[in-house]
């Protein structure tokens, strides 16, 4: 993920998505590129050609926040990607260096035991903690019973991605893998904006891109979304079909991790299936000891 190829990748691949009827421009004859021309985003943004060129060939160094924000206003950048063109530029600066906590391996991390005491505190649904690579770093008993299947995983820490494109059970378990899979590497796009230098989210991604065409061409997109709340849909091997709400919450004291919960609407048939799902967890727990005598 050299941060010069994420440059002008990304910028790439957004003045390809606006069209010159969305910039308020002629579309004219004869258009051999996507989108808009470089001539055309340079003119929006009020910098020269040879300036704009320098940008998408990867050199932000030195360029100042007034025209990253008129290349963005240029390009009809949202929220979130005006941030992932920030931390690209702060990356290649450096000016972030010091400024970010350093990224610590999943390997080598102890989150504190309060946080899983407060996991353990949620009994009506699935809650867990990831960090930026969705490694699931810690969660209360009923999200291991409901991610079982990521949990058996030889990898260590279980990780959400991988599951997601290389786990047989994955398109099962998610009725709607398309929509998550997009999801998942929005997540891990943004977190490559973010810690560039991340070694094993660049192991990650290696590993995905080889072995994952659906990997691959998503993350050939670049694109990039913040996804903090909705629902989904899921197939469980023990309890069937459950439609359930999630939100996800920064954890502020261990920069880099969310809190995300699930929960089913009271009264439905989701919410049956998540008692149903606690209570076969519990009896298969209480049986553990005397299976193991």
């Amino acid at each position: 993920m050299d941060n010069r190829d994420e440059v002008r990748e990304f910028l790439t691949s957004r003045r390809a998505k606006i069209t010159p009827q969305q910039a308020g421009l002629p579309a004219g004859t004869r258009r051999r590129v996507p989108g808009l021309r470089r001539s055309e985003v340079a003119t929006l943004a009020d910098v020269s050609v040879d300036y704009y060129g320098k940008l998408e060939r990867g050199n932000l160094a030195g360029v100042s926040p007034a025209v990253l924000e008129s290349v963005a206003r240029a390009l009809q950048l949202d929220e979130v990607e005006r941030a992932h063109l920030l931390h690209l530029a702060q990356a290649q600066e450096g000016s972030d260096t010091l400024a970010r906590p350093r990224s610590r391996s999943s390997r080598q991390r102890t989150l504190p035991k309060s946080l899983q005491w407060a996991l353990d505190a949620v009994t009506a649904g699935p809650a867990f903690v990831t960090n930026g690579r969705l490694d699931l770093l810690a969660a209360n008993q009923l999200a291991r019973a409901f991610f079982a299947d990521i949990y058996d995983s030889d990898t260590e820490p279980p990780n959400m991605a991988r599951f997601q494109f290389l786990a047989p059970t994955a398109r099962r378990f998610y009725p709607d893998w398309d929509l998550i899979a997009d999801m998942t590497v929005d997540v891990l796009r943004t977190e490559a904006g973010r810690n560039p230098h991340d070694k094993d989210l660049h192991d990650l991604v290696g590993e995905l891109s080889t072995r994952s065409d659906a990997f691959r061409t998503r993350w050939g997109s670049h694109n990039v979304r913040r996804h903090g709340t909705g629902v989904k849909r899921f197939h469980h091997p023990v309890v069937g079909a459950l439609t359930l709400a999630w939100h996800g919450s920064a954890v502020d004291d261990e920069p880099g991790l969310t809190l995300l919960i699930y929960t089913a609407e009271p009264g439905s048939p989701s919410e049956e299936a998540l008692r149903l799902l606690a209570s076969w967890t519990a009896s298969h727990d209480d049986a553990a000891p005397a299976d193991s005598l």
